[in-house]
């Protein structure tokens, strides 16, 4: 399967613990695409080989033979473009393939910032009330624009069984955000009223949180401690609490 040839190299520079980057890692795991993983440590500097590669510094960068590519939305729809007979998104050739990668850019938009964006306020909520009312737009997003994308996912985006791209590119954020719920990092309230008032997100959320491609980079412990860790520097930062 696939457009890649014989000679074709394929580096990945990432980090496991980087939610954009492991979009790529999810996309590369659905395709089937050998390549040589390059692992960045994003809590430093970044080594000068390194950003010459990419300047802003971030992960994931693909590297595709001699060409490079930087952004994870990108690097992702490279990916499936690599591979336009593949299950994540037809091409662009056709009335019903450019409908569809509409389709699956208009979900993306709606789930990031009707949904994901009021979730980064929990950072600096001063107290349990402002968290909650967080949680109420974060699930009226949810329930207004996100829930009838998914009627008709069977588990995953418009009636496919596997995994399209709008899991690709959405899934490592959908799994964090239901483990950090659950873990009492953001709100258990989250969970909650996510599976109490949106029935086709809790499915859909509930099929991508436990399917092999997402979970393979995502080590829960080490996400938990870390945003937890994340939360209390903010906070600190913004006078709501004191460093101990």
């Amino acid at each position: 399967m696939g457009s890649l040839g014989s000679n074709d190299k394929l580096i990945l520079y990432t980090n496991h613990t980087c939610t954009w980057a492991n979009r790529a890692n999810v996309a590369l795991s659905e395709l089937g695409i050998p390549f040589e993983e390059r692992i960045i440590n994003v809590d430093g500097p970044r080594p000068p080989s390194f950003l010459k590669l990419n300047p802003r510094g971030l992960v994931p960068v693909l590297i595709f033979n001699d060409e490079v590519i930087i952004e994870s939305a990108i690097v992702c729809q490279f990916l499936a473009d690599l591979h336009p007979s593949s299950h994540l998104c037809p091409p662009p050739t056709t009335t019903e393939g450019a409908l569809r990668r509409a389709k699956i850019s208009f979900f993306t938009d709606a789930y990031w910032t009707k949904f994901h964006t009021h979730l980064f306020r929990l950072f600096e909520a001063p107290m349990a009330d402002d968290e909650e009312a967080v949680i109420r737009d974060a699930v009226a997003g949810i329930v207004n624009e996100v829930e009838p994308l998914l009627a008709d996912a069977k588990p995953f985006f418009g009636g496919s069984d596997k995994l399209t791209l709008a899991e690709v590119i959405m899934g490592p954020f959908v799994i964090r955000a239901v483990t950090l719920s659950k873990h009492g990092v953001y709100p258990t309230s989250l969970n909650a009223q996510i599976e109490a008032q949106t029935p086709n997100f809790y499915k859909w959320a509930t099929a991508v949180c436990s399917h092999p491609s997402i979970t393979a980079v995502f080590d829960e412990e080490v996400i938990v401690a870390r945003s937890r860790a994340k939360r209390t520097r903010m906070r600190v930062a913004a006078g709501l609490e004191h460093a101990e």
